[in-house]
């Protein structure tokens, strides 16, 4: 059975002759064993090719005596005669019928055996169903049966019916008959058609009833009319082509899983929908086009099934049936005159994925005013990935009405972005799906564009509202606030955009870092950030507002920005921010200065470690560690430094004080000159009290903790490590006795 077509019906696998086939079915728990009658179905798919004549031809030569002349092997037979005469024709092999210009109607029939071939520059249109097969000797099967059957064609008979370029062939005439058909198999719940077709013409199918092509191959073009409700059953082939989908196609069923891999358009101006077999993966790579308003794509799945789309869900506005496409992507994003432009996409209880990691074209292109998608729950919830290598943008809400009422119910299903490189989807229109929001290690999920009528949001409040973020989520909207509770995962969080952004509740416990860049992000009902690895504010202009509650720094908060309310510092905190509030740094704080001061407004209580590593060696009078802009007295002290303690900074002497600048400012002063650049100091200061501090020494016995700092603030999003601390010899801090 090398050249065995394969049907498979479930994962059971029943052989039978040449001339029966057994296919087995579980039902039930009991096993039904049909013995059907089939003539075998053959395997790949060629194109028309004449081996049977060839064969007679080499058997007649063998026949012949030695003295006489060679056979030729005869030609097929043509039968245009007897169609245009409405006469029934039996094939007793192959048959070409030569179409006339203009439309040829024939109420007659094909049966026997052979195979048809349509050929000239006309219309030929069946209005009666014809039913034949190939010749035995073309034909092998193998049946697999199971207890969930469904059928996949894996090598597929030559085809029966071949259509050649410049030819159309017309099945039916608007009504139930007029189809090619011979259906041996007893596949469930559908016919699969034996007689496979070639479509390099035109293949019209006007057909009101149910009907299946068997595996279908060619480059032509397959064209069902519109508001023509007849469903075609398209289970496999190599066809290349474009398919116009006038009305109603099932890609997909729980009885078959569709294989069509080289299929390069398809025109939908009705449903297409893709349905998958239990625990069966369907992917479906070609670009969708619609041309009218009203056509959608309705996707389902069993059980462990998936669906995956590929390619890009498109308005046509050029190049007709044929060949149909978009004078400008940008049109997808506009609304067009009577909606024409308006495609919607179904997700019914399916688990369905847009992309596949190779391409950064998103599958459903345009606004809320363009596309609609519904995220519907049947058997089950509906999930809906996005796997892409490039930056996509979403422009539409996803929810959970009825067709275009895509905003009356929120959608019933989860949203992943899935981690592949370069994964960077944008949410540029507020979300109404009720589920969770999983963005994967490695992934971007931007919410908002950064553009004017670009922003972008989650709704907030179904009962299975969560977001898990592995990856990065970055907030971007420029005009309308968000509120985002409930944030968990290992990544990073980023305020991007003008418009305020408030984490809000207990239950904000990702342990990423956070990055405001610009705009505010606030904290409030609960909301901390003590889970973070660290708390960086890019920009002058960027604010962590923290309420009333105050911050609780038990990483590291570094930047140029505002803190807007208290902070207490159990963690380390950098030189260069603004606490519009109080500033408590407790024992187990830090406070590292680099090229500017701490600013605060309020109250100022220190104590724990002072780490000037970062100062740099520029010897200045008068250094600022903390600028405290408030009225009250700064009280406290850092560890080993008390008010008028000495420490040295390369080979300058300063001392500390806490009442320094306008009273209340933490400074540190010149003790004694600093040496001239061309002569060093080689005496010892006279008070032994002072003594010079290991910055200098800072590359030999270790870096402190403001190199993290540093890197935090260079290399924003990135992962502070977790505090070391030495209670023992310091090194990289200021030293006194």
């Amino acid at each position: 059975m090398a050249n065995a077509e394969k049907v498979r019906v479930g994962n059971q696998e029943v052989n039978g002759s040449d001339v029966r086939r057994e296919c087995a079915f579980f039902h039930d728990a009991e096993r039904f064993l049909l013995s059907v009658p089939v003539p075998p179905v053959s395997d790949h798919v060629r194109s028309h090719i004449h081996k049977t004549a060839a064969a007679a031809g080499a058997l007649a030569a063998v026949a012949l005596m030695a003295t006489a002349p060679p056979a030729l092997a005869a030609g097929p037979r043509d039968v245009t005669a007897d169609v245009l005469a409405d006469r029934d024709v039996t094939l007793t092999g192959d048959t070409v019928v030569t179409v006339p210009a203009g439309t040829t109607t024939y109420d007659g029939v094909f049966r026997g055996e052979g195979t048809l071939t349509v050929r000239g520059t006309g219309t030929l249109v069946l209005t009666r169903d014809s039913d034949f097969t190939l010749p035995k000797s073309r034909q092998r099967v193998r049946i697999l049966g199971g207890s969930h059957p469904y059928v996949t064609t894996t090598a597929a008979d030559p085809p029966a019916v071949t259509v050649e370029r410049g030819a159309t062939l017309q099945y039916g005439n608007g009504g139930t008959t007029g189809l090619i058909g011979h259906f041996p198999y007893g596949t469930p719940a559908f016919r699969l058609n034996q007689d496979n077709i070639r479509v390099d013409g035109t293949l019209r199918l006007s057909l009101k009833s149910a009907y299946n092509l068997g595996t279908v191959s060619g480059s032509g073009l397959i064209s069902q009319p519109r508001f023509l409700w007849g469903t075609w059953d398209l289970t496999s082939g190599s066809f290349s082509g474009v398919i116009d989908n006038g009305t109603q196609a099932n890609a997909g069923r729980p009885e078959f899983a569709t294989a069509l891999p080289n299929v390069r358009k398809v025109l939908n101006q009705g449903t297409w929908t893709v349905d998958t077999p239990l625990g069966q993966t369907v992917t479906q790579r070609m670009d969708f086009y619609q041309r009218e308003y009203g056509s959608d794509i309705n996707v389902q799945s069993r059980p462990g099934g998936k669906v995956i789309l590929t390619g890009q869900y498109s308005w046509s506005d050029q190049g007709g049936d044929t060949n149909p496409s978009l004078s400008d992507p940008a049109l997808n994003w506009t609304p067009a005159t009577r909606n024409v432009n308006k495609r919607g996409t179904n997700i019914k209880g399916a688990n369905v994925q847009w992309g596949d990691g190779t391409t950064s074209r998103i599958f459903m292109p345009g606004t809320a005013e363009t596309v609609y998608i519904n995220l519907l729950a049947a058997r089950s919830r509906s999930q809906l990935a996005f796997d892409y290598d490039g930056p996509v943008t979403l422009g539409a809400p996803i929810g959970g009405g009825r067709f275009h009422d895509t905003l009356s119910a929120p959608g019933a299903g989860d949203i992943v972005i899935k981690g592949t490189k370069g994964n960077d989807v944008t949410f540029a229109a507020v979300q109404y799906y009720d589920g969770s929001t999983t963005v994967e290690k490695g992934a971007v999920l931007r919410l908002g564009s950064g553009r004017s009528g670009g922003d972008g949001g989650l709704y907030t409040k179904g009962g299975l509202y969560k977001v898990v973020n592995n990856g990065s989520l970055v907030l971007a909207n420029t005009s309308k606030s968000l509120t985002l509770p409930r944030i968990s995962g290992s990544g990073s969080l980023t305020q991007a955009g003008a418009a305020t952004t408030t984490l809000t509740g207990g239950a904000v416990t990702y342990t990423g870092t956070t990055t405001v860049r610009k705009g505010t992000l606030a904290l409030r009902g609960g909301a901390t950030l003590a889970h973070s690895s660290g708390i960086l504010l890019t920009s002058a202009g960027s604010r962590l507002d923290v309420g009333a509650a105050g911050l609780r720094v038990v990483s590291a908060l570094s930047g140029k920005g505002t803190v807007r309310g208290s902070v207490t510092n159990d963690g380390v905190v950098a030189g260069g921010l603004t606490v519009s509030g109080a500033y408590t740094q407790s024992a187990k704080g830090e406070l590292v200065l680099g090229n500017r001061p701490l600013k605060a407004t309020g109250p100022v209580r220190l104590a724990g470690d002072l780490d000037l590593s970062a100062t740099g060696s520029t010897p200045a009078p008068t250094i600022t560690v903390l600028d405290n802009t408030g009225r009250s007295s700064t009280t406290g002290a850092f560890r080993d430094l008390k008010e008028g303690a000495r420490l040295k900074l390369a080979d300058t002497t300063y001392r500390i004080t806490y009442r320094g600048g306008d009273g209340n400012d933490v400074t540190l002063t010149t003790a004694t000159p600093s040496p001239s650049p061309s002569t060093r100091s080689t005496t010892t200061a006279p008070d032994t009290e002072a003594a010079a501090p290991h910055t200098t020494g800072a590359a030999a016995e270790g870096l402190g903790w403001w190199p993290y700092v540093l890197a935090l603030g260079l290399l924003g999003g990135l992962v502070v490590p977790p505090t070391v601390r030495r209670r023992g010899k310091r090194s990289g801090r200021h030293a006194a006795r």
